[in-house]
């Protein structure tokens, strides 16, 4: 399931077109390209394969008017990653009250492996996530989650994709109060019409210690089991990506250890891919590579993290 690495920094040259129109015909050819180094402890991350739904062809027309970018963009920007985006570009207002939020973003998301975003307030980097997400669009650019071109879906077949594709964590659990555990672990494949797989499930549950918790609604949980339920849902329909909105914001450091552990066990044990949004330096060392997002675009990476070199590399960039 692993794929090759193919992590892309951001584009220095970005095309003039600001419209939705579909995504560049090829990546920037100013995109620098490094290599991700796995972190030993990693280990295999040969976890299940999740089809996508079913994804646009590259390079044909769709009812939408739209046409993907073609294949030979696709497989040189993201080869057989979980996700990615190529020459995102997400613009807010005009003239003089004109944002930036991406500016020429190419980069990808391997399978099984776990990538930290990080960088000042107001980088870019939850716009990134949003977009990757499908909760936002962008200006213009390209954006996959597997063989899937973003554009070219209709608001149904994006909600059938988060439901079915994509897990999300975020910082306030967003767990339904009147649910118990193992319910709000369930809900997403029920709404989807889905049974899930049970064995899968009781692994995932098992994997992040709440056998014991199943039938607690989450008012008698703590905030870190709350978490866990909240990990736990993220993976039962064995996504092909999760993306985790610091996740570990609303926990003592302890308990956020927890979660960041359970997480990194996701991805060795389970094979997940993890894409998460932090601003903590030691929450980003648990990930095997690290993004650092500036002004709208990558200015640097990092494999194998410590705390220590991405607290020292973010002072560089004034966080």
């Amino acid at each position: 399931m692993g794929a090759p690495a193919a992590s892309s920094a951001a584009s220095t040259g970005r095309g003039k077109t600001r419209g939705r129109s579909g995504a560049p015909a090829a990546a920037s050819a100013t995109s620098s390209t490094a290599p991700s180094e796995s972190r030993g402890k990693t280990g295999s991350r040969g976890g299940p394969s999740t089809p996508a739904p079913a994804a646009a062809s590259e390079g044909r027309e769709e009812t939408s008017g739209r046409s993907g970018p073609s294949t030979s963009a696709r497989s040189t920007a993201l080869a057989s990653a979980a996700a990615g985006v190529v020459d995102a570009e997400k613009i807010y207002g005009k003239g003089d009250s004109e944002v930036r939020a991406l500016d020429g973003v190419t980069i990808a998301f391997e399978r099984g492996h776990f990538t930290a975003i990080m960088g000042p307030s107001g980088s870019g980097k939850s716009t990134l996530m949003h977009c990757l997400a499908g909760l936002d669009s962008l200006t213009s650019g390209a954006v996959y989650i597997g063989d899937t071109y973003l554009a070219t879906l209709s608001d149904k077949q994006l909600t059938e994709l988060r439901r079915t594709a994509v897990g999300f964590i975020f910082q306030a659990y967003n767990l339904v109060p009147t649910l118990t555990a193992l319910e709000n672990i369930t809900l997403p494949l029920l709404l989807g019409g889905q049974k899930g797989d049970p064995a899968w499930i009781d692994r995932v549950v098992k994997t992040v210690g709440l056998g014991d918790r199943l039938k607690h609604r989450p008012s008698e949980l703590s905030g870190g089991q709350q978490q866990r339920v909240a990990v736990a849902r993220a993976l039962a329909s064995q996504p092909t990506i999760i993306f985790a909105d610091e996740p570990t914001g609303n926990l003592d450091s302890r308990t956020g250890a927890e979660i960041l552990d359970f997480l990194r066990l996701a991805v060795r044990e389970l094979g997940q891919t993890i894409v998460m949004v932090t601003h903590d330096p030691v929450a980003a060392s648990y990930a095997d590579r690290v993004v650092f997002l500036a002004d709208g675009r990558i200015v640097d990476e990092m494999s194998a993290p410590t705390a220590e070199r991405v607290l020292d590399r973010m002072k560089r960039f004034g966080e």
